[in-house]
């Protein structure tokens, strides 16, 4: 007679948590025999860092000791990062990021698209609200952060704060006081509020996410604790100077030159003065201009943003996608990219802008993960990609001006010579993307360069006085573009 076992609902749960783990991280037990150790790169903001720190947790559970951390930004930060010491022992995972590399085992993300990504990479892509939801109540066998944090951090990464009635004052505060007319779920959130601004206000000192990450458990609490004391022990700025810096800053962007409002659209160039801790705020503008549905923002590394303001409860109702007018607005110009050639050179060069000697720096490998399937095919192709392949190998500062050329052309023979280049068109469309809500143009920055060999500034290629540069220029031509069609569709709705 077979015996009947009745699990609890609880028991139920913890089953079809283990069953949702090995198709949540591919092979993780097979990961797991090989890997002892870990290094997570996470993104520079709080989902990454809540997801870097359940990632330490979930590995945990497998035997897997997380020994190391690093912050990764998009833009030329994304090759700088440092390669794993013990390279082949310690696992290199990373979370919170659209763009892979084939140095990762594991990859789990959660945005709309990912790019580079290798095949062999274990990865883990659910378009969802926050990374950390998707590691805390999907892959893990167990929950990890609390669902009162998790609905925190998930309305801090995707911005949906209107439906919630949550003002721009309540996301950039940097006070947090127990409101005793309020629930305790708005206290609650209130606490993240606080703990993501001071997390952003310091997010660029050296060392601070990675302590936070290597240091912190699966709470929204003990994070905030962790920040407050690392401010006391690394003597950074109190809250009080933090928040009159904000205020300060605030008010000088109210009639910065700038920013200007055309009809219910905020059109701004740059972020203004950003130096001292804790005063930029990426919600400033719609502070300063309530009523404005959309902002269109240009930044002179060559990238576009544009996105609708979270706190007005119809901008969903608008009919406009921000995704689609994207599209439309690159399209103008699409005759002209898809003939204009970007070398090989140039990729590597702009890339490695930020690297150092201990960096992984772009690869060929890289290049063909994210740029593979758009590269022009040539003959003699094998001894081409074994030949760049070698090159690409080095930091771009330690290539002879031979191999520099090698990476703008190839000679096969005295009467063949090849161009190494990728279409500008799909280097654009590779670094660009989003949504209906928010979207960005990126890659712009790979645009009208002075060839390297007539030296590097460092600023970009250019020396500070000569700010109109030739891709600065497009940046701000597309920007104005994005704003004409984004007023017609406004009118035509």
């Amino acid at each position: 007679m077979k015996k009947i076992v009745r699990l609890t609902e609880t028991e139920l749960k913890n089953v079809i948590k283990r069953m949702i783990t090995e198709s949540g991280i591919r092979d993780i037990n097979k990961i797991a025999d090989r890997y002892q150790k870990a290094k997570i790169y996470f993104h520079q903001d709080l989902d990454g860092v809540t997801t870097a720190i359940a990632m330490k947790e979930y590995l945990a559970q497998y035997g897997i000791e997380t020994v190391d951390c690093e912050v990764i930004q998009y833009g030329d930060k994304e090759w700088a990062i440092k390669k794993p010491e013990g390279s082949g022992d310690v696992m290199p995972v990373l979370v919170d990021f659209a763009h892979g590399k084939p140095m990762f085992v594991i990859h789990t993300d959660h945005h709309d698209t990912q790019a580079g990504v290798d095949d062999k990479t274990a990865t883990n892509f659910k378009s969802s609200r926050s990374n950390v939801e998707t590691i805390s109540q999907s892959i893990s066998p167990k929950e990890l952060f609390p669902s009162d944090d998790l609905l925190l951090i998930s309305t801090v990464d995707s911005a949906n704060f209107a439906p919630q009635d949550i003002s721009v004052d309540e996301v950039i505060n940097y006070l947090f006081k127990i409101d005793k007319n309020k629930s305790i779920q708005r206290n609650k959130m209130a606490m993240g509020f606080v703990c993501n601004k001071l997390l952003l206000a310091f997010k660029n000192k050296p060392g601070f996410l990675e302590e936070l990450v290597m240091k912190s458990t699966p709470s929204l609490l003990n994070i905030l604790n962790n920040i407050k004391r690392i401010m006391v022990e690394k003597g950074y700025a109190p809250v009080e100077q933090l928040k009159k810096n904000q205020e300060n800053y605030i008010e000088s962007m109210k009639n910065h030159p700038n920013v200007k409002v055309l009809g219910n659209v905020i059109v701004q160039y740059g972020g203004g003065n950003m130096m001292k801790p804790g005063s930029y705020d990426r919600y400033t503008p719609f502070k300063n201009n309530p009523e404005a549905d959309f902002i269109v923002i240009a930044w002179p590394l060559g990238l576009v943003q544009a996105s609708c303001n979270p706190y007005k409860k119809e901008r969903a109702l608008k009919g406009i996608d921000l995704g689609k007018i994207k599209d439309e607005v690159l399209s103008k110009w699409k005759t002209q990219l898809e003939v204009k050639e970007i070398p090989l050179s140039t990729l590597k060069w702009v890339s490695e802008t930020s690297v150092g000697p201990e960096s992984v720096g772009f690869t060929f490998k890289d290049f063909v993960a994210i740029y593979g399937n758009h590269f022009l095919e040539k003959k003699n192709g094998r001894e081409l990609l074994t030949k760049l392949g070698e090159i690409m190998e080095k930091p771009y500062s330690s290539l002879n001006d031979k191999e520099k050329e090698m990476l703008e052309t190839y000679t096969v023979d005295s009467w063949d010579v090849i161009n190494v280049t990728i279409k500008a068109w799909d280097v654009i469309l590779a670094n660009s993307g989003g949504h209906k809500c928010i979207t960005n143009i990126s890659g712009l920055n790979y645009l009208g360069r002075p060839s390297q060999k007539k030296g590097y500034s460092g600023g970009g290629g250019y020396q500070k006085t000569d700010e109109d540069a030739p891709y600065v220029k497009f940046t701000k031509m597309i920007q104005n573009e994005f704003v004409r069609v984004l007023q017609n569709k406004i009118n035509e709705g």
